[in-house]
């Protein structure tokens, strides 16, 4: 599949910025070459509302919470709230890597988007991340009040890994009937770390996630081979999904995570669960984090924001006070 002019653009400026790939270096050395990455990128920042930053404090420790109001709070209203998990395969990705991303969806979805900094490998092998993900959802929605959001009205959303990170909260609230998640965002989700869709074969190389890229990530984030049956690690494996939020779903083309982010659409739908699905067939991993280089991210976070604005508009509204 070619890629899209607009990525074959940044993917050509990418390689001839000469880094090296991402499975050839360190975790640290990932780390600060992707915060390089962004920093290159040099994207416009959207304005919102208010950027605050805060502390859920957990039966585990601290993990540090990020917020985008898309407008200042009117009429006594709550705003909606979207708990957001970055990318960057458990290994790399902060607060700050995703910052213009989660500015887009406040704006695009009319809600408030909590960014959330969970710990990563290898320092902290699976489950740490989930445990900090479910963590950070309970304690968004019951602090929905302090925190000036509807409780009655949140998502859950993420990248790649944060997709994976997403997808598991998401059917552990169903599960478990904690927290009440309305709806889930998933940009080209990690559902299934046997790394064998045909998509892995078909991509190949020289783009900008490959299979041997997800082997290293794999590697980190998982104590033993053994884990990668697991449905809190492969979620495509879950033996019930009905109990799922309904989903918004983005997959790229030029994609290895391609496949699996297509199968899991579809077992949704299977199991009753509303999939919207959409496709973009010359895009490349991680575009909806390129705002500003790739129309395609316009593209993807308008849609999942009109898909967010839709569940907000039929779920009942609570108020300040209420």
């Amino acid at each position: 599949m070619p890629l899209d002019p607009d990525a074959r653009l940044l993917l050509d400026a990418m390689i001839k910025a000469g880094r090296p790939p991402f499975e050839s270096l360190t975790p640290l050395g990932a780390r600060m070459q992707m915060r390089a990455m962004r920093e290159a990128l040099n994207q416009p920042q959207p304005a919102v509302a208010e950027v605050g930053e805060c502390v859920a404090q957990v039966a585990h420790g601290r993990i540090a919470l990020r917020l985008y109001r898309s407008r200042a709070r009117t009429a006594g209203a709550l705003q909606p709230v979207l708990v957001y998990f970055h990318g960057g395969g458990w290994v790399f990705g902060d607060l700050d890597t995703h910052d213009n991303l989660c500015r887009h969806l406040a704006n695009a979805a009319d809600c408030t988007v909590v960014a959330v900094d969970y710990r990563l490998a290898p320092e902290h092998k699976f489950p740490a991340a989930l445990d900090d993900a479910w963590a950070a959802a309970r304690w968004v929605a019951a602090h929905a009040g302090e925190l000036g959001i509807d409780a009655g009205r949140l998502a859950v959303g993420g990248d790649s890994a944060g997709g994976n990170l997403a997808t598991v909260v998401g059917l552990f609230a169903g599960e478990s009937g904690e927290v009440s998640i309305k709806y889930q965002v998933l940009f080209y989700p990690v559902v299934d770390l046997a790394l064998a869709h045909d998509s892995y074969r078909r991509v190949g190389e020289g783009v900008n996630l490959t299979a041997a890229a997800m082997a290293w990530f794999r590697g980190h984030y998982l104590n033993s081979p053994r884990e990668i049956d697991d449905w809190r690690v492969s979620p495509l494996r879950a033996s019930n999904l009905a109990r799922s939020p309904p989903a918004f779903i983005a997959t790229a083309g030029c994609d290895p995570l391609c496949d699996e982010g297509e199968d899991y659409a579809r077992l949704l739908e299977q199991s009753g669960v509303p999939v919207t699905f959409r496709h973009f067939p010359g895009q490349m991993h991680g575009f909806a984090s390129m705002s500003g280089f790739l129309r395609a991210s316009d593209e993807v976070l308008a849609d999942a924001g009109a898909a967010l604005k839709r569940v907000w508009a039929s779920a009942p509204r609570s108020r300040i006070g209420a």
